[in-house]
This record gives C-alpha cells, structure tokens and sequence, in this order.
C-alpha cells in the first residue's frame, strides 16, 4: 500500500506493468459493461437512466488519466463491435452513431479528465473529489447533448428536456457517492498501511 501513489491504482498496485495494467483497464471497461446493465427508460427521450455515469467516474479516478482514457476507449470500442455492453445490452456501430452515441463518447473524454485530476490529488477530500466528479459529468453532457440534438433534430429546449433535465437528479447522487468513495478509499490505505 502506497498512500503518496498518485492513484489508486497505484495505491492498490505500485508494480507497472502490462499485464496489470491491461487486467486494470479490461476489469475498468467491464465494471462500466455491468453498471450499463443497470437500466431504467425514461418515456419520451431515447437516452436510459443507467449506471454508467458512475463506474465511469469511479474508473477514472482510480486509474488515472491514462489507463481510465484505455479503459472506457476499450469499452467503446468492444461494444461497437458486437459485444452487448452498452445500456440494455445494445451493442454495435449503430449505438455509436446514434441519438446516445455522444454520451458513450463523452464516458472517454470524462475518464481521461478525471483521472488528471485524481493524479493531481482531487480524489483526497470530498469538496475536491464532488468538483472532479462534477467536471467529468460536465463533459459527458457536452459530448452528449450536441450529438443528441443533431441525431434525433432536437431543439435546444427539447434536446435539454430529453437529454438533460431527467438525469440531473441521478447524477447529483451519483456523483455526490463517488466523491465520498474515492476519498474513504484513500483512508483505508492509509489504515491498511499503518
């Protein structure tokens, strides 16, 4: 156990090397599979409430900016090529270039970005971690809104009300959970090393 590791990753697993890291990175991409299998429909809008959002976040931060940007690329890229782990089990090119195609997207621009900030220590203290958590949500909805809104010719109002405005809720509780694991999970480093 390693508490000044840059991550926790490293905290869990101070040796590098390419079988660990590409167990790390295929366990990361399949955590997001299984909590994209946490579903639910929302009426009226073609993207599903999922537990997506939150393994994503918990992935970048604990991998770091690197592995986590391997980790959901390889879930992108597993599912469109046939593997059934995207939300409901949909899989395919189509879900990529789809009305929720952006938010998949997104999932990878939001590890990376997390997983800088994890490594610059924002995964300590749960103001920090909230802030990181929040960021990686942020950008998720930048990829996803645009794309939800050319793909499915939405309007702005519409596009928010579809895209948006049903998830808020859910992703405040998800990210507020997030923020309070990551730095628990460096307290209990800090036991288990002492």
């Amino acid at each position: 156990m390693r508490p000044d590791a840059a991550t926790l990753r490293l905290a869990f697993f101070p040796r590098s090397g390419i079988l660990t890291d590409g167990l790390l990175v295929l366990g990361g991409a399949g955590f997001v599979a299984l909590a994209a299998q946490v579903s639910f429909d929302i009426p009226g809008t073609p993207v599903p409430i999922t537990g997506q959002t939150f393994a994503v976040l918990l992935v970048g931060a604990s991998l770091g900016a690197l592995l986590g940007l391997a980790s959901l690329g390889l879930y992108m890229f597993v599912g469109a090529l046939g593997a059934p782990i995207y939300a409901d089990g949909h899989h395919g090119w189509d879900v990529l270039t789809g009305p929720t195609g952006g938010y998949i997207f997104g999932f990878v621009l939001a590890a990376l970005v997390i997983g800088f900030l994890a490594q610059e220590r924002w995964d300590r203290r749960f103001n920090s971690a909230v802030a990181a958590m929040l960021t990686g949500n942020v950008l998720i909805y930048a990829a996803g809104l645009p794309w939800l809104a050319m793909k499915a010719d939405l309007g702005f109002k519409d596009t928010m009300a579809e895209g948006l405005a049903p998830f808020v809720p859910g992703d405040l509780l998800k990210l507020y959970l997030a923020g309070a694991l990551l730095p628990g999970a460096w307290r209990l480093v800090e036991r288990l090393k002492g």
